[in-house]
C-alpha cells in the first residue's frame, strides 16, 4: 500500500488530494484499490502522511520526502529572474 497524491491545480491552492491505495493485478493488468481517501492535504503535511503509511522506515521516508520538497521549491524561478521581454527600463 502507498499514499497516492494528486496535485491540486485548481486556483492557487498549494496541496494535494491524497488517498491510501493498494496495488494488485487482475489478469496481469496492474490495478489500484482506494482504501482510504484523505481529501485535501497541504503540501507541507504530505511528507508526514507518506512517512506514516508507506512501507519502509518512516524516518528515512520523511527525510527523503522533505529533501524532494525542498528541491522542488528551490527550483522555482524568483521574481528577480524574470526577463524584461525586450523592454528597456526607464532609469
Amino acid at each position: 500500500m502507498f499514499v497516492h497524491a494528486v496535485p491540486d491545480n485548481r486556483g492557487k491552492k498549494d496541496g494535494f488530494y491524497c488517498s491510501l491505495v493498494e496495488s494488485h493485478r487482475i489478469n496481469g493488468v496492474p490495478m489500484h484499490s482506494i482504501k482510504i481517501s484523505f481529501g485535501f492535504v497541504p503540501s507541507k503535511r504530505l511528507p508526514y502522511l507518506k512517512a506514516a503509511f508507506n512501507n519502509g522506515n518512516p524516518a528515512e521516508i520523511l527525510e527523503q520526502a522533505i529533501r524532494s520538497l525542498e528541491k522542488s521549491t528551490s527550483n522555482e524561478p524568483n521574481s528577480s529572474d524574470k526577463q524584461s521581454h525586450g523592454r528597456k527600463s526607464k532609469a
